[in-house]
């Protein structure tokens, strides 16, 4: 019996001193790989450049975690900025004649990205190079971007959902109820949404307004975009959506001028050779994140001087630990301050972009990050590109730029205020059965407790403590803006608009791109040959590992996100509602467009 429990333990010994071995060395490996960098493949003669449209397209693309990577459930991102230097690049190298879009498991994007995208695609064909689109199935948002094609290839059998533009809010309000937790809700803005999920049990006729405004000005443009590339009218288009295109066959979406041909995916190789001109065996291809490193593989300026392109993007917090749920990246205020600082001071720094993609947050670091815009401002220009969203706080932190660029589709505004505060007293006593005794020496010691309602008179402080908040929001919109704060009032009101009506308004003053944006920062600052470098730097391999293996959540947390799905941001919005700073400036969490 000894000698069994002695070879039993030796084993299970082993064993686990394998793993470990094993996981350190995997880890290590990777460590190593991605110390050594990547170094960019030539471009051969005769080269197509592959865009598979996999993931989620954001600003920047990231790698995924690496414990995700190990386990073999991480996706990467796909950088808006990375792809268009890329296009950029293939339109200007003779080596590289044409384009191939391969559609796939697209997470999505924000229409002002696609739009971003799209229009550097068109672009591309300026060179007179061809765009070649296949997909098994084509998403709304796949088939936005692949109509720029000449041709567009789906699969025999394949799909195109194509349905027109649908939005989608959760309303919380009775499943907190049974629960026993009531949100106390308090704010300023006819149209601020973002609180009504914890208010009401459906829609209001304001944010119904709003949603069906901007909605209907994205898929107008979305429809004036493809009618135009596939040369049918805006009116014939929306009938086709109305015909339920997704559950058609390939031959009707054909003879509607949808589609070009109908081939299965061994074929492209053929059909790319013949729209070169070439044996199929006499073309290569070339990746977008090859192409890309070429493009970014140019020599800096001589002078010296420096455009800074500052990325803001997510949900604004004013320090990391208010960000933890999901360990996500945010706009931290801690960390954006003494960036933008930084900048400021920085004499090689001539004029500053800050590309701006958040639908807000905390109103205190909104103010602060403000602050320091406003200190850039006082010793060189800033201009501040919008992507998908720069509303609420994001509106707040880009008011004061000498100049603001947005997307005719990206959602801003939306200047509004609000603080939800949980009482909890429900659940704890009527639930759970737990009394809470309070003993206090003033009228409000126990101010903001969540085992009690609020009483009429606190109730009626904090509606003047928000209502401070937006005053100074205002403010801020107005001088930024060079407009009266009773005109800002008037427009404000927690609204939301596209882009093409925040220029209409003064809240913008171009309709274009991060490219106009950056043309605008050198004609400001008086340059013409700069270096544009991004800030901040993004965390390298070796910064991720470090802090994950530190952090015993982050693998659960990244399972959290892969278990829930398109649920996910509902989750986040009754937790973030729960511990949030009291004063928001933010839009509603949850806008789903079905992209």
């Amino acid at each position: 019996m000894k000698d069994f429990l002695k070879y039993t333990l030796a084993t299970i010994t082993g064993i686990v001193l394998f793993s470990l071995v094993i996981g350190i060395f995997s880890l290590l490996t990777l460590a190593g790989m991605a110390s050594m960098g990547t170094v960019p493949e030539s471009i051969d003669d005769n080269s197509v450049m592959v865009i598979k449209l996999n993931g989620e397209l954001t600003d920047r693309a990231s790698e995924a975690s690496p414990i995700a990577m190990l386990s073999g459930q991480g996706d990467e991102t796909l950088g808006l900025k990375e792809m268009l230097a890329a296009i950029k690049n293939a339109k200007e190298n003779d080596k590289i004649k044409g384009i191939y879009i391969e559609t796939g498991n697209f997470a999505g994007a924000t229409p002002a990205l696609l739009t971003e995208l799209r229009d550097a695609l068109l672009d591309f064909k300026q060179s007179d190079k061809f765009i070649l689109a296949y997909g098994d199935n084509y998403s709304q948002g796949e088939y936005y971007l692949s109509s720029v094609a000449d041709s567009i290839v789906i699969n025999p059998e394949g799909m195109v959902e194509w349905a027109g533009m649908a939005v989608q809010t959760m309303y919380y309000k009775k499943i907190l109820e049974k629960v026993g937790v009531k949100m106390q809700v308090v704010k300023v803005g006819t149209y601020k949404s973002a609180v009504e999920p914890f208010m009401l049990d459906d829609i209001s006729d304001a944010n119904r307004e709003q949603i069906e405004t901007f909605s209907g000005e994205i898929w107008g443009k979305m429809l004036a975009d493809v009618a135009a590339s596939r040369g049918i009218t805006v009116e014939k288009l929306n009938a086709l959506t109305d015909s339920g295109i997704m559950i058609q066959p390939a031959k009707y979406l054909m003879d509607a001028k949808l589609l070009d041909k109908v081939a299965y995916y061994d074929e492209i190789p053929q059909i790319i050779a013949n729209m070169m001109g070439v044996d199929k065996d006499d073309y290569h291809t070339t990746t977008i994140q090859n192409v890309a490193a070429n493009a970014t593989n140019t020599p800096k300026s001589m002078s010296g001087d420096k455009i800074a392109v500052y990325y803001a993007e997510g949900e604004i917090v004013q320090s990391p630990s208010q960000y933890s749920f999901m360990n996500e990246e945010g706009i931290v205020g801690e960390q954006v301050m003494r960036d933008l600082k930084k900048l400021a001071d920085d004499d090689d720094v001539k004029a500053v972009v800050m590309r701006v993609n958040s639908p807000g947050g905390s109103a205190y670091a909104s103010e602060q990050i403000w602050h320091q815009v406003m200190n850039i401002k006082a010793k060189k220009p800033i201009v501040v590109s919008m992507g998908g969203y720069a509303a609420s706080g994001g509106y707040y932190i880009s008011c004061a730029a000498n100049w603001i660029v947005a997307q005719p589709t990206t959602l801003t505004g939306s200047i509004g205020i609000f603080g939800t505060f949980p009482d909890v007293s429900n659940l704890v006593t009527d639930k759970l059965g737990v009394n809470v005794a309070t003993v206090k020496t003033n009228e409000l010691s126990d101010f903001g407790t969540p085992f009690r309602p609020f009483s009429a008179k606190e109730q009626d402080l904090l509606q003047q403590y928000i209502n401070r908040g937006y005053d100074l929001f205002t403010r801020r919109c107005a001088d930024g803006r060079g407009l009266a704060q009773d005109s800002i009032k008037v427009i404000g009101e927690g609204r939301v608009w596209t882009g093409v009506h925040a220029l209409q308004l003064g809240l913008v003053d171009q309709l274009g791109s991060l490219d106009d944006a950056i043309a605008k920062a050198k004609e400001l600052a008086g340059i013409e040959e700069c270096t544009i470098a991004d800030y901040p730097a993004q965390k390298t391999f070796l910064e991720q590992l470090m802090e994950q293996t530190t952090n015993k959540s982050t693998y659960a947390d990244e399972q959290m996100r892969l278990m829930l799905g398109e649920y996910y941001n509902d989750v986040k919005a009754i937790r973030n509602a729960m511990s949030q700073d009291n004063m928001q400036a933010a839009m509603p969490y949850i806008i789903k467009f079905n992209l």
